[in-house]
């Protein structure tokens, strides 16, 4: 299976991080891949609109409430999957609004846990670093090689 790239973008919407492991995308310009960025963080903000609000029973305690679960879960979310015949994209947002975009072959089993692991790695080398600014780009050797590690076992 391929992992293609990752992209990271701040909760501004600017890319600061993206990294191409194995090609198959597009070759884009770096200004493509800021307007990528961009682009993709309206439309997460407009899909997490649009998604149905969970009803609210009058009574917590009626029947209606304790036989009738909802689909939805508790808290909105925007566009987490993209997938066509040639890659997928899948997103993950933290709490503190950063999105990680992960492009893959389509068939690529335990996305979600790959990358939950990339999120641990950003938060152990980029975020505990003391040389690094929050919403800047980033630029951190310790990250680009046990990502590199991490994903190179995986592909």
């Amino acid at each position: 299976m391929v992992v293609f790239a990752l992209f990271i973008i701040s909760k501004a919407g600017g890319l600061i991080y993206n990294r191409e492991f194995h090609t198959g995308l597009a070759k884009l310009t770096s200004n493509d891949y800021l307007m990528l960025a961009g682009s993709f963080h309206g439309m997460h903000a407009i899909t997490k609109q649009l998604c149905p609000v969970m009803p609210q029973p009058p009574n917590p305690t009626s029947a209606a409430a304790v036989l009738a679960p909802s689909p939805f879960s508790g808290r909105p979310s925007g566009l987490e999957v993209l997938e066509t015949s040639h890659f997928r994209m899948q997103c993950f947002q933290t709490l503190t609004g950063t999105k990680f975009l992960l492009f893959t072959e389509p068939q690529q089993p335990n996305i979600d846990s790959m990358i939950r692991k990339i999120y641990e790695l950003y938060a152990d080398y980029v975020m505990k670093n003391p040389f690094y600014t929050v919403e800047m780009p980033i630029r951190c050797e310790k990250f680009d090689r046990n990502l590199d590690g991490f994903v190179k076992v995986r592909s």
